[in-house]
Formats: C-alpha cells, structure tokens, sequence
C-alpha cells in the first residue's frame, strides 16, 4: 500500500471511528440510563429526545397532554375524579416519560408513581398559582423536576389540580456527561492504539527488516534475501533492494571467479614457460658441453630451441593480449583486404611450421578474386594461427592433415579450418570459446596451452562484425568455421553520398 493512501486511511480512521463509536457510546448509555429511569420511577417509556437536556423538549413532549386535561376540566371535570380515567391519562403521560398527580384540597388524590410523588408533593404550587407561561410549566432546580399545573373543581366544590410530573435529573445528570467523557476517552485511546499498531506493522516493521538487510549486506552476507507480495514504496524499496543484492552477488561471484581465473592463468603461463625453458636450457648445455658436435646436431639443437623461444613468445603475447580484453583495450587497425591474396599469404606462412610437425596442409580457396573485407590483418592472423596451434597441439595422427577452406556465401566469405586430429566430445563443443575451458582435464606438458587461445579467436572474430562456431566427430578431427561479411563498393560510395 502506498503511504500516500495509507495516511487518507488514517486521516480518515481518526476523524470516522471515534464519531462512530461515540455515537455507539451514547446509544448504549442512553439505554443503560432509560431503563435506570424506568426501574426507579415506573416510567413505560424514555425516548433519546429527552436526553438532549432540554426543559423546553420536556415541555413540549407533553404539551398535548396537558391540553387535553384543559379540555377535560372545561366539558367534563368529573372525569379527573374517576381513578380508572386517571390510570389511563398516567399511562399516557408514562410514554412521554412522566408521571400525573391529582390533588384535592392539600391531599393527594391520584398518583401513577407514589415513590416519586412523595418527594415533591409538598412542593407543589398551590390552587389558582399564576405562571407566565401555563404550557412550560415550573422547574423545581433543587428537585430537578419540570410541573405543569391545571386547576379544576371536584363535584363537591373541593379545590382541584391535577399536575403533569416529568423528571429532568435522571435525563440531564452528571453521570451521563462523566460517563459519556470516559467512553471518549477510550474510544480515543482505542483509535490511537489501532492506528499506532497498523503505521507500526505497515511502516517500521518494513524500516526495520531493511535495515537489517543492509547491515547485512555491510557484513558482506549476499544470501540475506527480503521477499514481499505488498505494493507501493515498500514494495519498491524491498525488490529494488532485491535487484541490488543480485547484482552485488553476481559482481562479486564474477569478480571471485576473475581472480581464480588468473590463478589459474597464471598458474598455466607459469607451466607452460617452465617446460620451454628447461628445454631451453637442456639444448644450451648441450652444446656447451659439446654434445652437438656435427653440423646436423648442432643445426638440430639450434632449431629446437629456436622453436622453444617461440613457444615462449606465444605464450607471452596470448597474455598481454588476455589483458587487453579485460580491459577492452584491443588495439585493431583495420584496413581493406584482398580475401584471396591475405589467405594466400597466411597458408605459405603456416606452411613452413606444419612441415616441420610432419602436417600436409591442403588449401583451397572458393572465393572471387576481387573479394574484400575490413579487417585488421595482424588480428585476424592471430586468429589463423590460434587454430592451427590448437590443432597441432591435439593432433594424434602419425600424418596429420589440415584443411584450410575459403567459401562464398554471397554477402560473406566462410573460413574453415579442419584437421583430422582426436577431434572434441560433443559435451565440450559449446564451451571451448569460454576463457580457460580446457577439454583435457588433465593437463600435461606436451599439451600444455593457457586456455584462453580460443576465447581471444572468438573475441576478435565478434569484434569484425562475424560469428564463429565449431563441429566435430570424436577420434576423426574437429572443424572450426568463421564468417566475415564482405565489403563492398556500392555499400561505401552510398554511404559517402549520405555524409
């Protein structure tokens, strides 16, 4: 919920409840207090009207009544001394909350509630008393009670007044105010509480696990996980920090494993320079100590090492070139190639090194001669001979065989490049670009390699603008295949004439 609505819910809780309840307050005292009323005098009936407090309202309630005991003394007084016409008039006055007394001479007559009667009989206003207003009648302040009076004679020519009774003390009484003050003040306090216990739950309970959240995220714990099904800004502070832990876990578990991986890096550079330098230094004590001691040996221990100094610049050059694509900083220089002359020139290169390692090279190339891309070339000859190295290191043929294929696809050219080597399990050909994936666990000097050959040949391949993907059958030989979209001349002088 969002607090904007949740403090319109609260604003009105404070200003509803309470006046619900008070009014629920009043009704149930009310109630407790008329059937008080009822059971001390004998009343019938109390009607809330009454508990406004008004002498005026009590007045008027029994203001027809008392009309009609004018009407009666005028056309027949006789009735006033019937006792079974007075307990009807009694019973009428009774539903207005009020009760009738009948006096002749200075003795009570007639009283419908004699408890009450005696209180106030003796102060009643005698026979004839004037009133400036007969319809309001007396107040009696100390008895608390409203009288209004009628004179008749008795058929005797005894002197007559019948008195219409209604109590104001039990309508108008301090322990209806004192009641009603403490009923406010718990409906006020129950309101306080309720409202308290509700911004509680739905506001500090959501501040207080964020915050715990945080401090466990200061404590470096990822795992501390918050989950709601609520909306609004909590809803939001809890899922964005949801979002935040994510991403600081999956920060921190890539920052874990960049640092196992140049361990690891490390570790196999490490290996892999020991074994050309022990042989380095194997050969070099060789011929100091004279064991070259033809031309052919000599020319043998020369060329071994020489190869080994290459292995070692290999090595060091995949490194610095590792470092360049963590920190996106590859140098290219991209230019226009001949497809078919740049290809040309790599095989007659290469093919001096696979001569030596007993490897026949077969070459074709399907492509028209005026073919061109953009392409750096030193890259895309690093790229070459990273998959012939991978494939010389993993060939186990007696007569190695590499292929090297250049094909039309009409708005591109295809390289493949496939030996007859041990080939890659299938389980391994979707990660043999990622960084340090090495289909031989165990790994061995005369294997060797840092693990990042083919992950730098699939960087630099994305970074022309291609795709590159490998197939394979086990124990027969792998094929690596890119593909490099061709440049052309249309394209370019369209592209000159919008600039």
């Amino acid at each position: 919920m969002k607090l904007r609505t949740r403090l319109f819910i609260t604003f009105g809780t404070m200003v509803i409840l309470p006046l619900l309840l008070t009014a629920i307050a009043y009704l149930s005292i009310g109630t407790y207090m008329t059937h008080s009323i009822q059971q001390e005098y004998g009343f019938e009936t109390i009607d809330y009207e009454t508990l406004s407090n008004s002498i005026q309202a009590s007045g008027e309630q029994t203001a027809v009544l008392f009309h009609r005991f004018l009407e009666i003394i005028q056309n027949e007084p006789k009735k006033l001394e019937d006792p079974d016409f007075l307990s009807g008039l009694n019973s009428e006055a009774a539903e207005k909350a009020s009760y009738i007394i009948v006096r002749k001479g200075n003795a009570l007559y007639y009283t419908g509630n004699l408890k009450a009667a005696s209180r106030i009989f003796k102060n009643l206003p005698s026979y004839g008393h004037d009133t400036v207003d007969p319809d309001m009648g007396y107040y009696y302040h100390q008895l608390q009670k409203l009288v209004k009076q009628a004179d008749f004679r008795f058929s005797d020519g005894s002197e007559g007044s019948i008195f219409i009774v209604t109590p104001i003390s039990n309508l108008f009484s301090q322990s209806f105010l004192t009641d009603m003050m403490i009923a406010i003040a718990f409906i006020l306090l129950f309101t306080a509480c309720m409202l308290t216990q509700w911004i509680h739950k739905g506001v500090f309970d959501p501040i207080r696990n964020l915050n715990t959240a945080m401090q466990k995220i200061a404590e470096g714990n990822l795992e501390y996980s918050l989950s709601t099904e609520e909306k609004g800004e909590f809803g939001d502070l809890f899922r964005n920090y949801e979002d935040m832990r994510l991403r600081l876990k999956e920060t921190t578990e890539e920052k874990v494993q960049g640092e196992r991986q140049n361990k690891e890096l490390i570790s196999n550079i490490s290996h892999d320079l020991k074994t050309p330098i022990t042989a380095i230094k194997g050969y070099v004590e060789g011929l100091m100590d004279g064991v070259a001691d033809t031309p052919e040996k000599m020319t043998k221990y020369v060329r071994t090492i020489y190869n080994k100094a290459n292995d070692m610049d290999r090595l060091i050059n995949e490194l610095t070139f590792y470092s360049g694509i963590n920190s996106n900083r590859i140098p290219y220089n991209f230019h226009r190639i001949n497809v078919s002359e740049y290809f040309r020139d790599c095989v007659e290169e290469v093919g001096l090194e696979l001569e030596s390692e007993n490897i026949r090279l077969n070459y074709s190339n399907l492509v028209p001669p005026d073919v061109r891309i953009i392409a750096d070339p030193e890259q895309l000859k690093r790229v070459i001979n990273n998959i012939i190295s991978n494939s010389i290191k993993y060939m186990d043929k007696p007569q190695g065989v590499i292929d090297i294929r250049i094909l039309d696809e009409i708005d591109s050219i295809r390289v493949e490049i496939e030996d007859n080597g041990k080939g890659i399990p299938a389980r391994d050909l979707s990660n043999i670009f990622e960084r340090f994936y090495r289909t031989d666990a165990s790994r061995n000097s005369s294997k060797g390699g840092s693990g990042i050959g083919l992950s730098i040949v699939k960087k630099i391949i994305e970074d022309h603008g291609g795709y590159i993907w490998a197939t394979s059958q086990e124990n027969e030989g792998a094929c690596l295949h890119f593909v490099i979209r061709k440049y052309r001349e249309v394209e370019n002088d369209e592209q000159n004439i919008d600039n």
